[in-house]
């Protein structure tokens, strides 16, 4: 799983580069500019790999929590 979600994050990176909506002046629902639509689309799946990267793929280490109390 932890390669899934660098492949994601590599993907959402690539996908990040944007050339394509630059000069395109359409409208989505009549409200937001189809860049700031793709973009704010952008956000919320990156929110859901963040999500993902830190329930799959995080480093965990149970020899640091182990003596500290729960005091910092």
């Amino acid at each position: 799983m932890k390669y899934a979600v660098w492949s994601l994050v590599l993907l959402l990176t690539i996908l990040h580069l944007d050339l394509w909506y630059w000069e395109d002046s359409r409208l989505v629902a009549g409200i937001m500019p189809v860049g700031l639509f793709y973009h704010a689309g952008m956000s919320l799946a990156a929110a859901v790999v963040w999500y993902l990267a830190t329930r799959f793929a995080w480093p965990f280490d149970d020899s640091e929590d182990a003596g500290s109390g729960g005091a910092v």
